[in-house]
């Protein structure tokens, strides 16, 4: 989402002190709700039932596709929606109908909304002039904040002088001059190109790292939340899908929708044929076998779905005698320099993706219509939950999410 506006400072008629550090927990979300009334009197939910806890001083990201509730999640924390339901707390305090000008946070948004009658220098010192801080102080800070930013030498500059990448660390810097509790970010790297945007995702873990405090950053992006954050909440349809470290969320998707959302996702589909141990195993005779951990409860005969990861699946001549091994015939090669894509139909009856490093032991392109064997690890197998229910991941258990 897209605005001009700023959160307006926190109210005070002295000097902003230094923040004390506060308890491990900076923002509490219990039992959330948003409702909206359209003009024809129809409901819409917005956000159901949300349990969300944010440590002190955490990157943590929302991500998700388009209406999912991740901006509007980020408003009620910031203050510029109320709940219908539940509570919003800041550092134990419940601020769920406390105005944005009385929460201790800032807000930055896709748009820089920088005043472009002022230099850089004025911009970011916009905030404490209103609050009367001494001109030294100011001076101090606002120095302090662009050297953070890295724009120490462009105080003088005009908002139209800078690049895309540069005003965005100035509307930065302003935020953070102010010293708030939480920063809240609303897809602020949206409108730069790529290679910008990805330096500077860097930039903004560095940033957050030095200054410690809490960020909430709301995006579509997959790569940015995976880049960056510490935790990344996974929603959909105003629900949190599942909640975990970049890793855990990549790695050990819980539900189909986060396996599809996150990264390149394989999804299988069949009917298990018998249980060998701790794996279900679909069999498929002498076009190869499936086995995936039983991390969720599954008997023989039960229709299942499970994930697998393209740069899981290794491209083999025969099949390995233990492991899962699928034949397939390869329909579609895509070169990318770095590796080749490779899609195969299998005997499973999709079609299943394979990322191959070309590697200095990589042994040449296949070609379509080439017959192959997919090998891979069954520990890289994964059972999903329906989207919105089922069991989460373990990551969930402590911190999480949606009724």
């Amino acid at each position: 989402m897209s605005t001009t506006m700023e959160t307006p400072m926190p109210q005070s008629d002295a000097a902003l002190p230094e923040r004390p550090p506060g308890p491990d927990t900076a923002i509490e979300l219990s039992g959330v709700v948003k409702d909206y009334q359209s003009r024809r009197g129809e409901g819409f939910r917005a956000v159901q039932n949300l349990d969300l806890t944010i440590g002190a001083g955490e990157f943590f990201s929302l991500l998700g596709p388009s209406g999912c509730g991740k901006t509007t999640t980020l408003r009620m924390i910031a203050g510029f929606e109320e709940a219908t339901e539940g509570r919003v707390l800041l550092y134990g305090q419940d601020v769920t109908t406390t105005p944005p000008n009385k929460r201790d946070v800032n807000m930055v948004f896709q748009s820089y909304a920088l005043f472009p009658h002022m230099d850089i220098f004025s911009n970011v010192a916009f905030g404490l002039r209103r609050h009367k801080v001494p001109k030294e102080e100011i001076r101090a800070r606002v120095q302090e904040a662009l050297e953070m930013v890295e724009m120490g030498d462009l105080g003088k500059r005009r908002p139209t002088q800078l690049s895309g990448g540069q005003q965005q660390r100035v509307a930065l810097a302003r935020a953070l001059v102010n010293r708030p509790r939480a920063l809240l970010l609303d897809e602020p790297l949206g409108a730069l190109d790529l290679k910008l945007r990805q330096t500077m995702q860097i930039e903004l873990k560095r940033i957050q790292r030095e200054v410690g405090i809490t960020f909430v950053y709301v995006t579509h992006d997959q790569g940015e939340a995976l880049t960056m954050s510490d935790r990344v909440a996974v929603m959909n349809r105003g629900r949190i899908e599942q909640l975990g470290t970049p890793e855990e969320i990549y790695e050990r998707p819980a539900t189909k929708f986060t396996a599809g959302f996150i990264g390149t996702s394989n999804i299988l589909a069949g009917q298990v044929d018998r249980l060998d141990g701790d794996h279900a195993v679909l069999d498929y005779g002498d076009s190869g076998r499936v086995l995936v951990p039983r991390r969720l409860p599954v008997a023989t005969g039960d229709r299942i779905e499970l994930t697998v990861r393209p740069e899981k699946i290794s491209l083999v001549d025969e099949p390995l005698p233990r492991g899962c091994a699928l034949r397939g015939s390869v329909k579609e090669v895509v070169y990318l320099g770095t590796s080749t894509n490779y899609t195969v139909a299998t005997a499973a009856g999709s079609d299943v993706v394979v990322f191959q490093q070309n590697s200095a032991t990589f042994r040449g392109h296949l070609g379509r219509g080439d017959d192959v064997w997919l090998s891979w690890e069954p520990d890289h197998s994964y059972l999903l939950t329906d989207s919105g229910a089922g069991p989460r991941a373990a990551a969930l258990e402590d911190s999480t999410t949606a009724g």
